[in-house]
């Protein structure tokens, strides 16, 4: 069974009505977890802390999204 990682970050936005971060290099990585629970567990939490902050946002990552499980890969992406 393939993994499904998640990551959790966020920072602050220049505008609450888009997803554009203000500074990049200010982006919390708030860290990647092994399944959705324990990624919306940590979302919810930072959120929570945030919530006094209209241009702070959370977001939650489904990197197992990203690939392309079908297509060959790299012997980088290889692990075993």
């Amino acid at each position: 069974m393939a993994q499904r990682l998640h990551l959790v970050f966020g920072g602050e936005l220049v505008d609450p009505q888009r997803n554009v971060f203000k500074n990049v290099d200010d982006i919390h990585i708030v860290g990647l977890f092994p399944d959705y629970e324990s990624a919306y567990d940590a979302w919810k939490a930072e959120a929570q802390r945030t919530v006094d902050n209209a241009h702070m946002r959370y977001f939650i990552a489904h990197l197992h999204k990203l690939r392309e499980e079908e297509k060959e890969t790299s012997p980088t992406e290889e692990l075993g």
